[in-house]
């Protein structure tokens, strides 16, 4: 079955060209120009994977992605101006799983389209689980099968791009993972991202974890090498 995209983008142009280098690539599409309009149709017909621009009329992109993470953890990128590197971090903060800057290569989009769904995948997969799918560090227990993340017995809704990051840290407790690992992990080998991608995904499951323990510390920060989950 093929993958549905929705492309959220008051221009035009951008939505006409875009479409069509998705569905030459079997994808289905599905279209708005503005983000109230994009609100009531992911919300009504949930696609697998949103993109969404963030300058847009009646509801900006960052206030939709708000809305829509209140109910959904769909895979969302953020097409953004070179020079937005505020609305950026912001929208990674937000829980956007990847952004790309106008202009870009429609080739770079797909291709970061086609990594955000493979690691989508894992989400609802519940085929082959097997013990070792599950980490245990103290409170935290990772179902990779179910996609399911647990501090203190208590549920933790996770994207994708933090289950992945979650899990890189915690399999191997007090070893230091650099943002070049970490995006690996995430984001595989063959994608790259800025490091502040990284940054802010960090910052994010940081805030999520203390939402439910506001002790929470696990997750150490070594300025100038990386991150570790801490034993």
């Amino acid at each position: 079955m093929a993958h549905t995209v929705a492309l959220v983008d008051d221009d035009r142009n951008i939505l006409a060209s875009i479409s069509i280098a998705l569905e030459a690539e079997g994808f289905e599409v599905r279209t708005y120009t503005d983000g109230a309009e994009a609100l009531r149709g992911l919300t009504q017909r949930p696609p697998d994977l949103a993109v969404l621009d963030i300058k847009m009329p009646r509801m900006d992109g960052m206030e939709l992605l708000q809305r829509l993470r209140q109910t959904s953890q769909m895979p969302v990128i953020f097409l953004t101006s070179k020079d937005d590197e505020l609305d950026e971090l912001m929208g990674l903060r937000m829980g956007a799983d990847d952004y790309i800057k106008k202009p870009f290569s429609q080739r770079l989009l797909i291709e970061r389209i086609r990594a955000l769904l493979r690691r989508e995948s894992l989400r609802g997969d519940t085929t082959d689980a097997e013990p070792g799918q599950i980490i245990t560090r103290g409170p935290l227990v990772l179902d990779g099968a179910r996609h399911a993340c647990t501090w203190k017995g208590q549920p933790i809704d996770l994207t994708v791009t933090e289950f992945l990051l979650v899990r890189a840290l915690a399999q191997r407790p007090g070893h230091v993972k650099n943002r070049d690992q970490l995006m690996d992990a995430a984001y595989g080998e063959h994608v790259y991202v800025d490091d502040r991608t990284i940054d802010s995904h960090i910052k994010r499951l940081r805030k999520k974890f203390k939402a439910i323990d506001g002790d929470f510390a696990q997750i150490e920060t070594l300025y100038g090498v990386g991150y570790r989950y801490k034993e």
